[in-house]
């Protein structure tokens, strides 16, 4: 299988189970002048309204670049050879039921994250996912 772009109506069950298997994952996101921050993370998936969720503090390098009009990022999750890049524009949730989603959310896929008052939620409208996931 080679290296390939999925449609987002109709994604594979393998690419389904790659994105709810606990991973960790690289949050790409651009700072003012343009260069990349990579950080690891761990995120959650959500195919019906195609959005990617990060919990992080407020204060953050990727919150603070994820609050700059028009942001844009890249989440990509590596398994050996298995990977898939999830792509699109990303905005920061502070509201505390977009919060306590997340904090959800990011519990099924990994574990009770820490308290952390200052939490925010990273919310990318993926508009692409591309990676190799073979059958």
């Amino acid at each position: 299988m080679t290296d390939s772009s999925f449609d987002l109506d109709a994604l594979p069950e393998r690419v389904l189970t790659f994105l709810a298997v606990r991973h960790l994952s690289t949050l790409t996101t651009l700072r003012r002048d343009g260069s990349p921050h990579v950080v690891p993370v761990g995120f959650t998936f959500d195919a019906a309204t195609r959005t990617a969720r990060v919990i992080t503090s407020g204060g953050s390098v990727k919150a603070r670049n994820a609050g700059l009009d028009g942001a844009r990022a890249a989440l990509c999750q590596v398994d050996g050879g298995r990977w898939l890049t999830l792509s699109g524009s990303i905005r920061v949730l502070t509201d505390a039921d977009a919060v306590a989603d997340a904090e959800y959310r990011y519990t099924q896929r990994y574990r009770v994250p820490k308290v952390n008052p200052e939490r925010v939620v990273l919310l990318m409208d993926v508009a692409k996912i591309m990676g190799r996931v073979p059958g």
